[in-house]
């Protein structure tokens, strides 16, 4: 098993100097633009709403995005190993600027949708290159900083997103937001013929892409994304579980498929299952942050642009944690960090769920706040370390790009799912106070902790001292 890469031993300066700087910028901007463009039109939408109309169709703005991002995310591997990752990450940014303009221009709610579903397409190829190009483009004893760099842009994207949708929005200038993201996007593309290789094999590889996980992956995104959004209780769960239902069936196909998405080490007895579950659980209980502006304004009363920033807190903490974690050196301690990780995002959640209140005071968000820092540094501390490992946990070096692109489509579609359980926590204890935050806020500390016994197992055996779990 090629297990190697288990903590980064280079330094950030050899990561952002001039030999790898243009490599790490292309990774980073790739998903940047996919994390920021997702933040900026949630902030810009009721302005586009108020513009074009299509008030009912409000909610498929983010669902279509997300879909297609969550299908486009299982061809990553079969793109890269036919194309390369120079011209993988220069059509994945034709497909994006093109959807992108599609947006900016268009006249109705339909074709913003029609516009979301390329820039979906284009996007998730995107998000899934920042992880699945690391492998070919970068010596493994930076795998982890990369991994950190990489998902830090989520953070950055959820603090430029709102800032730039909102000051657009506010100048009544909505479809400029789009045209700015379509320049930075051209800026990028420019970086990539100097800064990524043309080709990760020698040779012709046949494109195949994996149809049938692809269906039920976006099937069950799809499901997943409309229950999250506020309906009836019962048909919310039910939807949530076919979901969940279609994605157990993806993993009896994938395992068994000749053209997967999954890494055929994931079914084995080695860590790499461990990584993912442990990757997924994490990600999930992260979708708490999609309630917390709406929670700010209900129980304390906060502006709209205080409540909004108020759900940055998170992604702040998830990128401190990674950034700081990243930097780790010893194994034993890695493992450890990682090991823990989940318990410290329990922790988070336990407290803000106990910290919501009616008409909370300025001492009561203060804690709020707090307890979603923590939450954020949780994640933050492992994920890099995670991300890494999953590169190097397979039996076959050559299932390496194939386990670092499955990655972003662990992080899509547990991210799905993170939602949809969201929503129907939500809509199942709305009593308009308290109560659903509480729940929502103490389910996923549960689900959090959950996370430690994965989170156990995809470290066990790096380290002779750390001793497996005895069953039964």
């Amino acid at each position: 098993m090629a297990s190697g890469v288990t903590t980064g031993t280079a330094t950030w300066r050899a990561l952002l100097g001039s030999r790898y700087l243009g490599t790490s910028t292309v990774l980073a901007g790739g998903v940047g633009l996919y994390a920021t463009n997702e933040f900026i039109t949630i902030s810009l939408l009721p302005s586009a709403v108020a513009d074009i109309g299509g008030q009912r169709l409000y909610a498929w703005v983010t669902t279509v995005y997300l879909v297609a991002s969550v299908v486009a995310a299982t061809t990553v591997n079969p793109i890269v190993t036919r194309l390369g990752p120079r011209w993988a990450y220069l059509n994945a940014m034709a497909v994006f600027a093109a959807g992108t303009v599609a947006c900016s221009l268009a006249p109705t709610m339909e074709m913003l949708l029609l516009g979301r579903t390329v820039q979906g397409l284009g996007g998730g190829v995107l998000a899934g290159l920042g992880y699945a190009v690391i492998n070919a483009a970068l010596p493994p004893e930076l795998w982890t900083k990369a991994s950190a760099l990489v998902s830090a842009m989520w953070g950055v994207g959820t603090v430029v997103g709102p800032a730039a949708g909102g000051l657009f929005a506010q100048y009544g200038m909505w479809r400029w937001a789009f045209g700015a993201l379509v320049i930075a996007t051209a800026v990028m593309a420019v970086l990539v013929p100097f800064s990524l290789p043309a080709r990760e094999r020698g040779g012709v590889v046949p494109f195949r892409i994996p149809i049938g996980s692809l269906l039920l992956l976006g099937t069950a995104a799809l499901s997943v994304s409309v229950a999250g959004i506020p309906r009836h209780a019962v048909l919310t769960a039910v939807l949530l579980a076919a979901g969940v239902a279609l994605a157990g069936l993806f993993l009896l196909i994938d395992r068994r498929a000749k053209v997967a998405v999954l890494p055929p080490s994931t079914f084995g007895s080695g860590p790499l299952k461990w990584i993912y579950l442990t990757l997924g659980l994490l990600m999930a209980s992260t979708m708490v942050d999609m309630y917390v502006p709406l929670f700010g304004q209900r129980l304390a009363h906060l502006v709209p642009v205080v409540a909004g920033f108020l759900g940055v807190v998170l992604s702040v903490g998830w990128t401190v944690g990674e950034l700081s974690s990243a930097s780790l050196r010893s194994v034993a301690v890695t493992v450890r960090v990682v090991a823990v990780a989940p318990l410290v995002m329990a922790v988070g959640l336990g407290v803000a769920a106990v910290s919501q209140v009616d008409d909370a005071s300025r001492w009561s968000v203060a804690v709020w706040s707090a307890a979603l820092l923590v939450t954020g540094v949780g994640i933050g501390m492992a994920w890099p370390h995670l991300s890494a490992w999953a590169m190097g946990s397979v039996r076959d070096p050559g299932e390496g790009a194939a386990a670092a692109a499955a990655i972003n489509t662990v992080q899509l579609i547990c991210g799905a799912f993170g939602a949809g359980l969201a929503g129907v926590v939500v809509n199942m204890s709305d009593r308009g106070d308290a109560t659903a935050a509480r729940w929502m806020f103490g389910v996923f500390a549960v689900l959090a902790v959950v996370g430690v016994l994965a989170s156990y197992r995809a470290g066990r055996g790096r380290v002779p001292s750390i001793h497996p779990l005895r069953s039964g």
